[in-house]
């Protein structure tokens, strides 16, 4: 959305992009803004970066997975999803931070990234020292009680930090949002599909965590929703599939099989590629075994004959030996419905 607002200029009369086009379009904007006068070293670090970006590109069109830190509006667990945005010089934001001035959270929660948390709160939960079990109960209290993954000590933050006219990225409950301020006030681009309807909703204003914000036109002037009942259920539908994604991305981290802290810092662009064709090769293979074994399970139910109910004397097996028959071939010219 934002390189749609500001650096990908559409032909005119196009309404729709693809998600293909949109993913040439970035491709070849990280090809076009490698610099031009660096150093070897940089250089190499540069292409090292582009290779990582490109590997993980096409992730975009389902979400990335990113781990905050609570010290700051801009820390984040430095990965390969973060270096796609560092090459396309998008800016990325959160507001899930602790408050400098409660001392006991700042204690238990300290320089962790949330998955580092989430490890120290199991880690406190089982230890024989009261002081780590209760510093890990004053951690998921905090976890808890922001579950929204947003404070208002990181809404003042991301006020002052947001740069106006600036247009970023804003990371909160699993889901990424455009976000941009406007005098002084931050706004969210409106994607929810409870909105489709809604052409003169562009905006919704965070100013608070609640997530009951104002809505806007794009001059940012006060646009109600012509119908909120259907907005309501609009949104609460979207909801539901960022929760379900946030489950897909945690079940694909723990179904992953490279471990990128593991591969050598050295490691050429060939062996990084050969290693992502073998991992994808990988997931081919199992899709392709779980649809044949759900087309052998089709095949049972449709050729699964009807239970008997107990066999008749001679006599009477010959008697109804024809019209047996003659069924058996009416049923070979017959459909079966599932």
């Amino acid at each position: 959305n934002i390189f749609l607002l500001s650096q990908i200029k559409l032909p005119p009369m196009m309404e729709i992009i693809t998600a293909e086009q949109l993913m040439e379009y970035l491709g070849d904007y990280i090809l076009d803004a490698k610099p031009k006068e660096i150093s070897e070293i940089q250089r190499l670090n540069y292409e090292q970066n582009m290779s990582d970006a490109m590997a993980i590109l096409h992730k975009l069109q389902t979400g990335l997975d990113v781990n905050v830190k609570f010290t700051g509006v801009r820390v984040f667990e430095y990965t390969p999803e973060c270096i796609v945005f560092d090459l396309l010089d998008i800016p990325l934001y959160h507001g899930w931070l602790v408050d400098p001035q409660v001392a006991d959270i700042v204690k238990a929660v300290g320089n962790c990234s949330y998955n580092q948390l989430v490890e120290k709160i199991i880690s406190c939960k089982q230890s024989d020292n009261s002081e780590l079990v209760s510093e890990g109960f004053v951690a998921e209290q905090f976890l808890n009680n922001t579950a929204t993954q947003l404070t208002y000590h990181g809404l003042c933050e991301l006020t002052s930090a947001v740069q106006e006219g600036e247009l970023c990225v804003f990371f909160r409950n699993n889901h990424f949002s455009t976000m941009t301020k406007y005098k002084g006030q931050l706004y969210l681009l409106v994607t929810d599909q409870g909105f489709l309807t809604e052409e003169k909703v562009v905006w919704e204003s965070l100013h608070n965590v609640d997530g009951d914000g104002n809505f806007c036109d794009s001059e940012f002037h006060l646009r109600p929703p012509s119908d909120p009942e259907t907005v309501y259920r609009g949104q609460q539908d979207q909801i539901d599939q960022d929760y379900l994604m946030a489950l897909s991305l945690q079940q694909e981290q723990q179904n992953q099989e490279i471990n990128w802290e593991q591969i050598p810092e050295g490691i050429s662009d060939l062996e990084l590629a050969k290693k992502l064709q073998e991992e994808e090769d990988r997931r081919a293979s199992q899709y392709y075994q779980e649809q044949e074994q759900a087309a052998a399970q089709v095949q049972q139910v449709q050729g699964a004959a009807p239970p008997a109910s107990g066999r008749q004397s001679g006599s009477n097996e010959r008697k109804h030996k024809e019209p047996r028959e003659k069924e058996r071939e009416k049923e070979k010219n017959s459909c079966v419905l599932l």
